[in-house]
């Protein structure tokens, strides 16, 4: 018997086609889950635990922490996490990893390579093919729109892609859902709120591209859905120089 929100059912059925149009869930995967402790992650633990007890393949989830020596962070706590792991029943997993530089300062990129690679480490260490991220449609989105004015390339984050010849796969459940939902269904489930204390939220890069959509949805309602769209609609005799 599912017993999801009506918010919970929704997004449940954007991953059901996200899995279908993507292949992210094979019979017998053993899913490697990175949980940061924000909303958008424990909410893909909450629905991909939810899906295992109906959906029509077998597979298993390791709930995976990663930790690190800036004493910031955001979400739930390591005590929390434990609770929630718990109760979800899943095997979980805490992982320490050093992101300061030698200045004491948070450097982006070897913040995110380090967590990468305490990742596929694990995954290899709990013989998982596939390691999930809580990559929304926004952060796609907003990933594109980066790489397009910042790095003047057309690039995104794929739902499915295959690492060291195939042998881990990240898989992004949640390509197709919107944060808006996922900040409901995580008030829904009572998880803690989410409130980054990243000395680099606010002055990102991120951040502009996110309030940058959100002034296009005045005019348009319907941009996210057409960006989205359109990195499978590339017209290219139109766009050889």
């Amino acid at each position: 018997m599912r017993q999801l929100t009506k918010t919970g059912s929704y997004i449940s059925n954007r991953i059901g086609r996200a899995i279908a149009d993507y292949n992210l869930i094979e019979d017998k995967d053993r899913i490697l889950i990175a949980v940061s402790g924000g909303k958008d992650s424990l909410s893909l633990l909450r629905l991909l635990n939810e899906r295992k007890k109906w959906a029509p393949v077998n597979y298993k989830l390791i709930a995976v922490h990663v930790e690190s020596d800036y004493k910031g962070g955001c979400g739930a706590c390591k005590s929390e996490l434990k609770k929630i792991f718990k109760k979800e029943g899943v095997e979980h997993h805490f992982e320490k990893i050093k992101i300061l530089d030698k200045k004491r300062k948070v450097n982006c990129f070897w913040c995110s390579w380090n967590r990468r690679k305490a990742l596929f480490t694990l995954a290899d260490k709990f013989r998982c093919n596939k390691v999930a991220l809580g990559h929304h449609m926004d952060d796609i989105l907003e990933t594109l729109l980066l790489n397009i004015f910042y790095h003047g390339e057309f690039a995104a984050m794929n739902p499915r892609q295959e690492l060291f010849k195939g042998k881990i796969v990240i898989i992004r459940p949640l390509c197709y859902a919107e944060e808006k939902h996922l900040k409901r269904f995580a008030i829904e489930c009572g998880f803690k709120a989410q409130v980054s204390t990243c000395p680099n939220a606010e002055t990102s890069k991120r951040r502009v591209m996110k309030n940058f959509i959100k002034k296009l949805e005045e005019d348009c309602s319907y941009v996210k859905t057409n960006i989205f769209k359109s990195v499978s609609r590339v017209k290219e005799e139109y766009i050889k120089l």
